[in-house]
């Protein structure tokens, strides 16, 4: 007899006729049909089915960029699992398909926006456990938008309407996360343990960065503490013990490197051999060249180059990297990390330009030649100004005149318009295409965008629903917006389940079922206006 929890439609509908004629009139109550209709809207039944879903899809759009860097992913942060679920279904309703389009689980704003704490900065001060807790939460969303959508079909299939094919070929909204696991929340032991409970809620690639965990800073602030290469390949190790003990044979690491940024370090790694990794890394550290006479006591001393040298060493007990080393870091720590498990990077940088993050990623290239990046698209960033410079930069080489523009306040809106601001759009518009063909970026994603459009979208309602518009501005400005737009949620009971409720509560209770969808559910308000939305959209394909 076949499995349910691994069941199609079809073959779960044979499944309970077959389990019905085992058990006999006690079973007299449950439709076959309703069974294998729950069983398809629930295709995976564990995260760990996620997990392994994904990691094929991850795995294959690896080797499609490798063939076609026009093939390249992206993804957006969410922190709610409806954040996420609505973003899949816009995908779904705009691109047709979800194909190439994940999910980010971005560490700085489960910090922010879901620690039992308040709202915390991005230095690992959160519980780990919100982290598996967020990813469960999103893809439980991402299965109700499933089992919702199909539901709908259902239901038109039994209203006569020839929908089979939809139902048979259909696109679930679960698709890959990368998780961001911090630089592992402790010890290896710690970082293994965590990377299972984050692999058994659904991740199939797991984020893990080369700092101090207890000294972790965002990506994008100063005071970084970086360490050194065997301590971050014992973490690479436990995120691959744990996906395979877990069976996710595709599981997926992201080694990232705060290095550019980074300009110290808590540990002096020991050398065994001159040449090792640690020997590497230490020759990165800054150092003053010393006798042993002038020693004080306690001090750390090192040989290098058949000299006694005396490490920097700060009041807090930190080294510090010399200068100008930190690309040259970045490079071996990328070659490193993919020649021990890794099997893509992360790259932090100080403004998003594609010529230096190519100029990174074409040295690791040359010893690593499918060396990949995920990539931050980071709302750190000043895009607009950063582009804008770099367009100023360009056409002064090209011998425009810029005496138009002044260089210190290119933000200023009286340029919007202007040819140097358009060519600077269009660098935005086409940067992740270019940084896919010349920088090896396989993922853009933007960490915080929905943090940002939540502020917004708030500030732009209050400002008007607190003001003289009153109830217009939300009427105007959302609910008129998602009719004429199509969103789902405008039918915001359906949505949450009640219809899928209704049905269920038929199936276990038949004609007394008490059901929310009768004629008094003012969501009815709302169908007319999708069908004439449905019409709308209709005419335009036409035209």
């Amino acid at each position: 007899m076949k499995n349910l929890a691994h069941a199609n439609y079809s073959s779960a509908l044979q499944t309970v006729q077959e389990l019905k004629k085992k058990f006999g009139s006690t079973w007299g109550a449950i439709a076959p049909g309703n069974a294998a209709r729950m069983v398809a809207q629930n295709r995976f039944k564990t995260g760990l089915d996620i997990a392994r879903y994904t990691a094929v899809i991850m795995r294959k759009d690896m080797a499609d960029y490798d063939a076609d860097a026009t093939n390249y992913t992206q993804s957006l942060g969410c922190w709610h699992g409806f954040v996420a679920q609505q973003k899949m279904i816009a995908v779904k309703k705009h691109h047709k398909t979800t194909s190439k389009r994940y999910l980010y689980l971005s560490g700085w704003m489960v910090a922010a926006l879901r620690s039992e704490f308040g709202p915390l900065p991005d230095q690992s001060m959160h519980e780990k456990t919100a982290v598996p807790a967020l990813i469960e939460e999103i893809y439980d969303f991402l299965r109700q938008a499933d089992a919702v959508e199909l539901n709908d079909l259902f239901r038109r299939l039994e209203n006569g309407e020839d929908v089979q094919d939809q139902i048979d070929n259909f696109e679930t909204h679960i698709v890959p996360i990368i998780a961001d696991i911090d630089a592992g929340f402790g010890n290896e032991e710690a970082t293994y343990l965590l990377a299972k409970k984050m692999i058994q809620a659904g991740a199939c690639a797991i984020q893990i960065e080369n700092q101090v965990s207890d000294a972790k800073q965002c990506g994008h602030q100063d005071g970084k503490v970086t360490v050194p290469h065997e301590d971050f390949i014992a973490k690479l190790n436990a995120i691959r013990y744990a996906f395979l003990e877990l069976g996710v044979e595709d599981g997926i690491i992201v080694a990232r490197t705060d290095s550019e940024g980074a300009g110290l370090t808590q540990k002096l790694p020991v050398s065994q051999e001159s040449g090792d990794l640690a020997s590497q890394y230490l020759a990165f550290v800054e150092a003053e060249e010393i006798t042993i006479d002038k020693a004080k006591e306690d001090d750390v001393l090192l040989k290098r180059d058949g000299k006694l040298v005396r490490p920097v060493r700060l009041a807090n007990g930190l080294y510090k990297f010399r200068d100008g080393t930190n690309i040259d870091r970045v490079v071996l720590d990328c070659i490193t990390s993919l020649q021990n498990g890794a099997d893509l990077l992360w790259i932090e940088t100080p403004t998003p330009h594609v010529g230096q993050i190519a100029h990174m990623v074409n040295r690791v290239r040359a010893v690593v030649p499918n060396a990949k990046l995920v990539y931050n698209n980071s709302p750190s960033f000043n895009w607009t100004l950063n582009f804008r410079n770099q367009v100023y930069d360009e056409m002064v080489i090209q011998g425009y005149d810029v005496s138009m523009y002044n260089r210190d306040n290119l933000m200023d809106a009286a340029y919007d318009g202007s040819e140097l601001c358009q060519r600077a759009d269009d660098k935005i518009r086409t940067f992740q295409l270019d940084g896919a063909r010349e920088a090896g970026i396989f993922h853009h994603l933007i960490t915080l965008p929905t943090y940002h459009t939540t502020a917004l979208h708030m500030n732009d309602l209050t400002e008007g629903y607190f003001g003289e518009e009153g109830m217009l501005a939300y009427v105007k400005g959302v609910q008129r917006q998602e009719i004429r737009k199509g969103v789902s949620c405008v039918k915001h009971q359906r949505m949450a389940g009640s219809d899928l409720g209704d049905d269920h509560k038929t199936f276990f209770a038949g004609e007394n079922a008490l059901k929310a969808g009768g004629s008094k559910n003012t969501s009815n308000q709302f169908e007319a206006s999708s069908k004439n939305n449905e019409i709308v959209e209709e005419v335009a394909e036409v035209i």
